[in-house]
């Protein structure tokens, strides 16, 4: 049987898809999801790049896009609607690939360990070969890639992997400019996995306060 063919999506088509597949696994009890608490999923702050300010109308608007090549499903019954993503038997992936497309949509531009240890609360990879083979699964399909590595960039030791979900124009003009290589102004590409580097090591630093804090009022000392 040949598998889907996925059209290409928006921003926010992508953000909504990745928002659905992240809070199934995060908070099941609340899974599917309203509208209000998927626009808050869209708006959210942390772990998302780039950082977006949906209203109830465009997210709406993006659902019922998605409905068509039923990406996303209706809950029925109950006296709110609710939406559940279906990217699993619509697309034909298995759940490994689902969660890194998740990831990659949510939080941009990764390496192969980022995603590993981005994947946690959506699938446990054993190693980093595993999260590999996955990719290469999906870049390689028959029906179009739906990830592409990006180019190295200067004073990186590993590649970065992006989802294809909304294009590809960024990774072609990265992939044919040597700008890296001479030292000239970065392409596009890279420039989203850089802002997607700082918006992660922001939420980290973010993190790590919260703990310092934590443990500051636990032994009594000023923060």
């Amino acid at each position: 049987m040949t598998a889907f063919r996925l059209p290409v999506l928006s921003l926010l088509e992508t953000r909504v898809l990745g928002v659905l597949c992240e809070k199934q696994h995060t908070v099941p009890d609340t899974y599917p999801l309203s509208l209000n608490a998927l626009v808050a999923g869209c708006n959210q702050k942390t772990s998302r790049h780039p950082i977006i300010e949906a209203s109830e109308a465009e997210v709406q608007a993006a659902i019922d896009n998605l409905r068509g090549p039923a990406l996303v499903v209706e809950s029925s019954g109950g006296r709110v609607t609710r939406y559940a993503h279906n990217m699993e038997k619509a697309l034909r992936l298995p759940s490994q690939s689902v969660a890194l497309l998740t990831v990659l949509m949510l939080r941009g531009p990764q390496t192969v360990g980022e995603l590993r240890i981005n994947c946690e609360r959506l699938h446990r990879f054993a190693d980093i070969s595993a999260v590999d083979a996955f990719l290469q699964e999906l870049a390689e399909r028959p029906d179009g890639a739906m990830v592409a590595e990006l180019p190295r960039q200067p004073g990186s030791r590993e590649n970065r992997w992006v989802h294809l979900l909304n294009g590809a124009p960024a990774i072609e003009t990265t992939a044919a400019s040597p700008a890296a290589e001479s030292g000239a102004n970065p392409g596009v590409g890279e420039i989203a996995a850089l802002k997607a580097q700082v918006a992660r090591l922001e939420g980290e630093v973010d993190r790590l306060k919260g703990l310092v804090d934590t443990l500051c009022a636990e032994l009594g000392m000023p923060g």
